[in-house]
């Protein structure tokens, strides 16, 4: 059995991390929201490690570089990491699909009550099988239509694709993205 965080220590103080992976879907939903970029950071703080969280305000940056590795799955996560690969995947859009690959995987259902942590759902989710609905519109999003020489066959794939599209009220403006950069570097004491 995989040992998977429940607790974050920062100096002497010890907080409980709230480790239900609907709160962590919460959290990248907070993330991708035009809230402020401090109050999304206060918000996740809250979601994650609830009023004790709040009650340091020294410990804030360092909780949220906490919360930010937790919700990478303890990975570091590098400016290089959201340039090299296209989102094909939005968990609030796909929550039907996600919910659904889970039953035909894993006899999994992903109701109410069922808790399960962060870590363990991310994993599941990224061991899903190609037969699932999630991944095959997933493949659908990434297939290079350029490859098909048939325009009959092309314009067929064009359909499909745009069935499946991610809608893009998620995507944040340029001046956006660089005051998150910006917010992210003074976490990190930069």
């Amino acid at each position: 059995m995989n040992s998977y965080p429940k607790y974050a220590q920062v100096k002497d103080r010890k907080y409980e991390i709230n480790t239900d992976f609907r709160i962590a879907l919460e959290c990248d939903k907070l993330a991708k929201s035009n809230v402020e970029a401090e109050e999304r950071a206060l918000a996740i703080i809250y979601l994650l490690f609830g009023d004790k969280g709040l009650e340091n305000s020294q410990d804030w940056q360092d909780l949220m570089e906490i919360a930010l590795k937790y919700l990478n799955c303890g990975k570091e996560k590098t400016d290089n990491d959201e340039e090299e690969q296209e989102v094909d995947i939005d968990f609030e859009q796909d929550w039907e699909y996600i919910r659904t690959s889970f039953f035909y995987d894993y006899n999994v259902k992903l109701e109410e009550g069922t808790y399960m942590h962060w870590w363990e759902f991310y994993n599941l989710l990224c061991g899903l099988s190609d037969k699932c609905i999630l991944n095959r519109v997933r493949f659908v999003r990434n297939f290079d239509i350029e490859q098909i020489k048939d325009i009959k066959e092309k314009e067929k794939w064009i359909k499909q694709k745009e069935q499946v599209a991610l809608k893009q009220n998620n995507v944040k403006t340029a001046e956006e993205k660089r005051l998150d950069e910006l917010f992210e570097k003074q976490l990190r004491g930069g």
